[in-house]
């Protein structure tokens, strides 16, 4: 892209000096987002950005915008030729915000030194209502994380209660789900052309309100809002048929009625297919400068930038199907993964930047072994609904060679200037087996991609936990914690192998954290950091957590709800600390359990 002069702009415009200098008249696309701009494609604005760029649309950005003073923020570019696309950035804005026990975080990592304070509660609506009272013939267009895991009745934890499908209470014109980089393209294309916004209505991945709807596609009825709100039973088999619906290849639509009054319904179109390799690499291959934007450089450095700028993305999907995750309802179930070529060349740029030193800080996806796999026979799993291809067992249709894996690492740390390639995404140990390469995998990663310390995540110890986290025995984890230590000991290395649990889950009581505890305790395990469950909109756990029903039997499943049960919880990882050792005594005789009191000396 080049300015009115000729000279190279690398970035998006974020301001209208920038816009004027293109020799721009007006934009066609605005993107509004909750996050500062990196143009790096691990932000989803950049991404997008990027895609319609290449289309040959003329796209501009407003990141962070003050919604608190004159709108002067909202109002600098006026109103876009197309649409404003909406996003909250990369995290839902109350995750952002918020911590498991509601207290508000004093930092964001999506913004220039970490300050926290510069986007809105529920971001997304916020500007959503700003934009329409300013250019009210203007579309508005939402996506990103925040509107995709709303786009149906849900739980807010922040508020407490069910909300129902954002389009009910935003005044968006259209929702995209997913990541949606070929649907946006589609939209912009046909409101270039002079499509009216019902025109719209027919693409894929895609949500709209309508009176009334009649449909022309396959599609489920949901119970209504109202009807959940009422029923707690019908809300979890509402979620039931979601999940089913978003693990398939060829899913129904969903319509969801949120006003019983004017038979206002939400209409939630199939999603596009996977992306092929070479789509992928179209993406990828886009032309980001891989850094914030230069405006940022007295504020400070974006912290969550700093964490991903030496990494590299390989694929996109998650086939796990864990209970607490929001990947295959965002991403999608179907693994989507890049061309060796195309990482390689992702990688060359990271050797060219002035701040590299030879380490590439991770080479991963959701989960760090799922590249390059899927369905050996695709027609079988056109037919599939499983919610997971890996629990509780492993599909026979199911290719999980890790080759492929091993020989991108290999083909990685041999490149010019690359002294280090090491694996922070997680690693999913129930994949292992003689047969797919697994253990040999594990084995590369340990002796050649290990800083010192790899993290994996078994999530909990106790099976009855384990079977609502959807997460594989623990065994599992055993196993590899034997074959590392072995590993390590031959090799003359000392790393560590740190388990990540989750606290206070559906499911879980006070006794299976006592007994965690003492599995740790006998482990030889200390534990720094844990995480207390919090609950996100359009996971089966917040589901549970919410009506207190398991989805898939509709049977009661306990749940740790009080602040006081999640803290007493989160405690007992903590046994050895001596300043708590007389509150986790008396937690455990008030509550029956003194059988743990000598287990874990307290």
């Amino acid at each position: 892209m080049s300015d009115a002069t000729g000279r190279p702009v690398d970035y998006l415009p974020i301001t209208l000096d920038e816009v004027k200098r293109l020799g721009w008249t007006q934009v066609d696309v605005v993107i509004v987002s909750g996050d500062a701009y990196v143009d790096h494609p691990s932000f989803g604005t950049a991404v997008i950005g990027r895609v319609l760029e290449r289309a040959g649309f003329r796209v501009a950005v407003i990141p962070q915008p003050n919604w608190r003073d004159d709108l002067r923020d909202f109002r600098k570019f006026g109103a876009p030729r197309l649409f404003f696309g909406v996003t909250g950035g990369v995290m839902d804005s109350m995750v952002n915000h918020y911590t498991a026990a509601r207290r508000l975080r004093h930092d964001d990592a999506y913004t220039p030194g970490g300050v926290a304070g510069f986007r809105p509660d529920y971001a997304v609506y916020v500007y959503s209502r700003i934009l329409k009272r300013l250019y009210p013939d203007t579309p508005v267009i939402i996506g990103g994380v925040e509107a995709s895991m709303r786009r149906l009745t849900h739980y807010d934890y922040w508020s407490d209660r069910l909300k129902p499908p954002i389009l009910a209470e935003c005044p968006a014109d259209l929702l995209a789900y997913g990541m949606a980089e070929q649907t946006m393209v589609k939209i912009a294309e046909l409101l270039d052309g002079g499509a009216q916004l019902a025109e719209l209505y027919d693409l894929p991945q895609v949500a709209y309100r309508v009176a009334k709807p009649v449909m022309h596609i396959p599609f489920l009825q949901l119970h209504s809002y109202a009807e959940c709100c009422q029923s707690k039973r019908d809300q979890a088999e509402n979620f039931h048929i979601i999940e089913r619906e978003s693990n398939r290849m060829h899913p129904s639509a969903l319509i969801q009625e949120y006003d019983a009054a004017t038979g206002m319904a939400v209409v939630v179109n199939p999603p596009e297919p996977p992306m092929s390799e070479a789509e992928m690499d179209a993406s990828f291959d886009l032309p980001y400068t891989r850094m914030p934007h230069p405006k940022y450089r007295r504020r400070g450095t974006v912290p969550a930038y700093e964490m991903i700028k030496h990494s590299v993305t390989s694929h996109r999907g998650c086939f796990g199907g864990c209970s607490f995750c929001t990947i295959s309802a965002h991403q999608g179930k179907f693994v989507a993964s890049r061309s060796t070529e195309s990482i390689v060349r992702e990688v060359a740029q990271l050797t060219a930047m002035e701040d590299f030193h030879g380490t590439v800080t991770d080479l991963g996806g959701p989960s760090a072994n799922m590249y390059g796999m899927h369905g050996r026979d695709l027609r079988r799993c056109a037919k599939c609904s499983r919610y997971s291809c890996i629990h509780p067992s492993h599909c026979d249709n199911l290719l999980t060679d890790h080759g492929p894996l091993l020989d991108l690492y290999r083909r990685v740390r041999q490149m010019p200037g690359v002294r280090h390639l090491y694996i922070g995404s997680g690693i999913r140990c129930d994949l292992f087996t003689e047969s797919n390469r697994g253990w040999q995998y594990f084995d590369e990663v340990v002796l050649h991609h290990v800083s010192g310390r790899l993290k994996v995540a078994p999530e909990h110890t106790e099976p009855s936990v384990l079977r609502q986290m959807r997460k594989p025995a623990f065994d599992g984890f055993v196993a590899a914690k034997h074959h590392f230590d072995e590993l390590c000991r031959k090799a003359g290395v000392r790393y560590q192998l740190i388990p990540y649990f989750i606290s206070s889950h559906p499911g879980c009581r006070l006794s299976d954290m006592a007994q965690l505890a003492v599995t740790m305790k006998r482990m030889g395990y200390r534990l720094e950091q844990v995480q207390d469950f919090t609950p996100t909109p359009m996971t089966r756990s917040t589901e549970m957590y919410y009506t207190g029903i398991d989805p898939d039997t509709m049977e009661p499943v306990y749940v740790a709800a009080r602040p006081d049960e999640k803290q007493q919880q989160r405690m007992l990882f903590f046994y050895y600390r001596r300043e708590l050792k007389p509150q986790i005594k008396q937690l455990l005789h008030k509550n029956r359990l003194d059988k743990f009191i000598p287990q874990l000396g307290v």
